[in-house]
């Protein structure tokens, strides 16, 4: 497959769950937060349906990088995790799994409050 529609497909999917996430906001009154929970627990629910894997398959990056992905991986971890060692995987693949992005997230935050003079909105 050619690299140009390798990263047409990855743009489609990516921008289209983008959409959603911008309807979401404009035609409702859920707050950003609630749509960012509403998308990892659409993608850990997705997955445990069989319906997100085909579109990883498919689009790649276009689909593992919105949060939708990050509900993806924290449920193959999950997953992962219960095959290898039963019940009790099932707390802690989902986490070790997503570790290095939850730590790149604490980071680049902590950094940012560094950097920039935090304050609450008015």
């Amino acid at each position: 497959m050619s690299t140009f529609w390798m990263f047409a497909k990855a743009f489609c999917v990516g921008g289209l769950i983008c959409v959603v996430g911008q309807v979401l906001m404009q035609l409702t009154k859920l707050t950003s937060a609630r749509i960012l929970v509403l998308f990892v627990v659409s993608g850990v629910v997705l997955t445990a349906l069989g319906l997100y894997k085909p579109l990883v398959d498919f689009a790649g990056a276009g689909a593992t990088v919105p949060l939708t992905g990050f509900g993806y991986s924290l449920a193959m971890g999950a997953i992962e995790a219960v095959n290898s060692y039963g019940f009790w995987g099932a707390f802690s693949g989902g986490i070790t799994r997503t570790a290095a992005g939850i730590a790149a997230a604490l980071l680049f935050g902590l950094l940012n409050a560094f950097i920039f003079k935090p304050h609450a909105k008015d």
